[in-house]
């Protein structure tokens, strides 16, 4: 199997995760490390795309109130992934930009 391309969200097994090209212990715990890495910078931009479609989908729906309450959550998850590196920073602007921009023109 290979451990770079894991269907079933859940980390390799020792087995899986001794192909690296190298065998030292070294590494091998940066490869350990940096499946862990993945998988959870993996789950933060799943729940980052969940929570765009959840403003996006209030913003259709005419919910403005819903819409600001998941955008006060959104702004502090984007903010968390840029602090972290999973996002760049000006990226994280941009979506904050755009969806207070919309959330602003958004028919009351």
């Amino acid at each position: 199997m290979n451990p770079l391309r894991l269907t079933d969200n859940r980390l390799p097994s020792a087995k899986e995760a001794s192909t690296v090209a190298k065998r030292t212990k070294s590494a091998l715990k940066a490869n350990r490390q940096n499946i862990k890495r993945r998988e959870q910078n993996r789950q933060m931009r799943s729940r980052l795309r969940t929570a765009l479609k959840a403003i996006r989908a209030s913003l259709d729906a005419k919910d403005l109130d819903g819409a600001k309450t998941a955008l006060n959550d959104t702004v502090s998850l984007v903010d968390k992934m840029a602090s972290k590196g999973i996002i760049h920073k000006n990226t994280a602007g941009r979506y904050k930009s755009r969806l207070s921009a919309r959330l602003r023109t958004a028919p009351a």
